[in-house]
């Protein structure tokens, strides 16, 4: 299996094997919340209109969505990990718009197999991938571009994996966001529409055992030991 890594919203387009496009703070941390508090399915958007317009034609839907990493008028759900927790989302679709992550996963169609990652699930996502051993995965680090270096560091996480080799600590691949003046902000809660007990839920290693494979649009809920 070939690993490669790419960074930024476009950095996968075109790729037709394995890509796992990566949103550590937050989109795909968001997600796996959704799934873990009973979500069917989470429906991955470009833009901000594209998500509301989906989220009027779905019977009980959520709505979560930002811009440029700030809550949008209108829209209660901002993205937020906290937020998704609370709610009782069983049996419900959950419809995303976020910055990087469900971009990185529209850029990234065409891939034979996409998943949608983050730190929390991590390890159940290389598990996944070397079940079905692709000849080829990119490790997109969709926020990478913009100084995001928590994406990086769950990339190299999942190479790790995937190479049957024991991951880096997280402490030290983490170590280049918790000198910036983001981490501060978001942990001290000065980030709109991300409270501060977000962070710790993003950062949290292997919180979840599933992986979340997309398809046409659609992110599903899966068991990385069932191919």
């Amino acid at each position: 299996m070939e690993v490669v890594h790419a960074a930024g919203i476009e950095g996968a387009r075109g790729e037709r094997a394995a890509v796992v496009v990566i949103d550590v703070i937050r989109a795909f941390t968001v997600a796996a919340w959704a799934f873990a508090r009973g979500a069917i399915e989470c429906r991955l958007t470009d833009t901000v209109a594209e998500a509301v317009a989906l989220a009027a034609s779905i019977p009980g839907s959520v709505l979560s969505a930002e811009e440029d990493g700030l809550p949008v008028a209108g829209i209660a759900l901002s993205n937020s990990p906290s937020q998704v927790r609370a709610l009782d989302l069983k049996g419900r679709v959950l419809v995303m718009r976020s910055s990087a992550g469900t971009r990185g996963a529209v850029a990234a169609r065409d891939a034979q197999v996409l998943l949608g990652a983050a730190l929390v699930n991590a390890s159940a996502t290389a598990r996944f991938l070397r079940r079905l051993e692709p000849p080829r995965v990119t490790l997109l680090s969709t926020g990478a571009l913009d100084g995001h270096p928590e994406d990086r560091a769950c990339a190299d996480f999942i190479e790790a994996l995937l190479r049957e080799r024991p991951p880096p600590p997280i402490d030290r691949l983490l170590a280049p966001l918790r000198v910036t003046g983001r981490y501060r902000r978001l942990l001290q809660g000065r980030q709109p529409g991300f409270p501060a007990e977000d962070l710790e839920l993003c950062l949290a290693v292997d919180a979840f055992d599933f992986a979340m494979r997309a398809a046409g649009g659609r992110l599903f809920r899966v068991d990385p030991d069932a191919g």
